[in-house]
């Protein structure tokens, strides 16, 4: 039977617990479960400039989004866009990961310079690609480069034939993750134990036959994780696209590449159709989750090591 001096003292660590932990599981509570719970409701009303939940029209909303040819284009834009830039980030952050691990002197500091992009605001590094290194003009950074290999100017957001607009896109992204999730793999390399690789060493594997037979095998689990947050960045892609294509809002129905937020932030705040919008914000939520699976169900994610 537990003695009266616990009692107090359990008393005081769950008031304590109120009192710290309680004022942000209400604003979590409210701000967040509360409102997706209210906007799910409202996906099925015709609320047009109005959150309020008003006329009910069922499965109409879901209807009309998915008949709209510009959400469907938008949704094969974004398949696209994460089916080139998923596997190029992930090699590319596996690469460096695998340079910086093998350096010996200011490990942490050439950590630190590639991890410095993933602190830095989506908007600001697209206004920065924008206005200054593919601004189009011939004194921009990417102009001046390409005209030292004998490459006329060519104004690279606007440009559709050929689309070079994909490569502000994909440069702009790679700059701004690579380095995140090379630190992801750099520790999962740092926790490949040593005597692993000495062992293999005896029995004569080297260079590249380290790296297939123990190396990679090894990152297993920290590839399908990498993988997995890549595929759900990458179907949620916003800033970038419409801080490059967007001057304002509903500007970016005229841009030459759409992604379903953008399309979505355009109904819902350019024409106010919080309840198509809210709509849409489920079916984009209902997709990552399905590729979410299905890539955890390829990939074996979280059976652990076999």
């Amino acid at each position: 039977m537990p003695r009266p001096g616990h009692r107090r003292t359990d008393l005081r660590a769950w008031a304590a617990f109120a009192l710290l932990a309680g004022p942000v599981l209400l604003g979590l509570g409210i701000f967040k479960y509360v409102a997706i719970g209210w906007s799910f409701l409202l996906s099925f009303c015709d609320a047009h400039g109005t959150i309020a939940l008003s006329r009910w029209v069922g499965l109409a909303n879901y209807r009309q989004l998915l008949g709209d040819p510009a959400f469907r284009s938008s949704l094969g834009q974004i398949l696209l866009f994460s089916a080139f830039i998923v596997p190029v980030t992930f090699v590319a952050s596996l690469g460096l990961a695998l340079l910086v691990h093998r350096v010996r002197r200011g490990r942490a500091v050439v950590r630190t310079a590639f991890l410095i992009p993933a602190a830095v605001s989506y908007v600001a590094a697209s206004l920065l690609w924008k206005m200054a290194l593919f601004n189009g003009l011939p004194s921009g950074v990417a102009n001046t480069v390409g005209g030292w290999f004998g490459m006329d100017a060519v104004p690279w957001i606007q440009s559709t034939d050929p689309p070079l607009y994909w490569v502000v896109l994909v440069t702009l992204r790679l700059w701004l993750q690579v380095g995140f999730y090379m630190v992801l793999f750099l520790a999962g390399l740092q926790a490949i134990p040593r005597d692993v690789y000495e062992a293999a060493a005896l029995d004569g594997a080297t260079g590249w036959r380290l790296a297939l037979r123990i190396t990679l095998p090894m990152l297993r689990n920290t590839s399908v994780a990498v993988l997995m947050l890549q595929l759900i960045a990458a179907f949620q892609a916003f800033d970038e696209f419409y801080n490059l294509f967007s001057s304002g809002l509903s500007g970016s129905a005229t841009a030459p590449v759409q992604t379903p937020l953008v399309h979505l932030y355009d109904t819902a705040m350019g024409s106010q159709n919080y309840g198509l919008g809210s709509a849409g914000a489920f079916v984009l939520t209902a997709l990552i989750v399905g590729v979410t699976l299905v890539q955890g169900r390829v990939t074996g994610f979280g059976k652990g090591e076999e």
